[in-house]
């Protein structure tokens, strides 16, 4: 697989904007529109510095943010999910295609059980009134690096020894 320095630049973009969402998650439990609105917009860009073709390449990668938006809709309507998260779940879903998403939904799932269990304790321990909110996107800024890192950065390696 060759990976071209446009790809690597707008993965580390991606990789700063997860960032970014997690932190302000973490601050206010809140993700800013214009964080989940630039990941998505960002998301042509990279589909073309990989070399996607419109089809089936950017068409497959739009229905898997379309399937990701119908998916993940549910838990938001049932309060299960926040809108900042939601958003960007969905707008994770242009960046990454449909085998790579269900992993990340994965790694997510996962680390959303540990964040839970820490923010349940943390609660406890801190006396805190009320239910605890879940800052979400610290799991899926977690499950997001993760895959960028298996996808770009876990491969030079193999490019160095070849």
């Amino acid at each position: 697989m060759h990976i071209g320095t446009s790809q690597l630049w707008l993965a580390g973009a991606l990789s700063l904007l997860l960032i970014i969402a997690s932190v302000t998650d973490w601050q206010r439990r809140e993700i800013d529109n214009w964080l989940n609105a630039t990941v998505a917009l960002a998301a042509p860009l990279f589909w073309l510095a990989t070399g996607l073709d419109p089809w089936p390449g950017m068409a497959i990668q739009f229905a898997t943010g379309v399937g990701v938006f119908a998916l993940f809709a549910v838990f938001f309507a049932i309060n299960a999910m926040g809108g900042g998260d939601f958003k960007l779940l969905v707008a994770l879903g242009l960046w990454f295609p449909p085998l790579t998403m269900l992993h990340l939904i994965l790694i997510m799932s996962i680390m959303g059980g540990f964040l839970t269990v820490f923010m349940l304790i943390r609660q406890k321990r801190l006396k805190l009134e009320g239910k605890p909110e879940i800052p979400y996107g610290i799991a899926i800024t977690f499950a997001g690096l993760w895959v960028i890192y298996e996808r770009y950065i876990n491969h030079f390696p193999s490019l160095i020894a070849v």
